[in-house]
């Protein structure tokens, strides 16, 4: 049997989304669409892993979390690898 390379690739829905395996130009689409799916599991609580890099995904991250209509909040995960991850609280239906 021969690998499906067009199949969608499942990701857990566990509240953590690790951006690294995606171009910065998929994060818009992967974040929302992350998003949404947690708000349809109930999940409130997110951390949203960019690395630190020069920063190209963090500030495509925090320009879609500051317009986005169900994020409460979001901020920098303190300690180790703060500038690496965002923690984002979002609002329950």
């Amino acid at each position: 049997m021969t690998p499906d390379h067009d199949a969608p690739i499942e990701f857990p829905i566990d509240g953590t989304l690790d951006l690294h395996q995606f171009a910065p130009d998929e994060t818009r689409d992967v974040v929302t669409a992350y998003i949404d799916e947690c708000l349809a599991r109930k999940i409130y609580s997110l951390r949203i892993i960019h690395g630190k890099g020069i920063g190209v995904q963090r500030e495509i991250v925090r320009s879609l979390l500051s317009r986005h209509p169900r994020v409460l909040s979001f901020h920098h995960e303190s300690g180790a690898g703060s500038w690496g991850a965002t923690v984002v609280d979002l609002i329950p239906e």
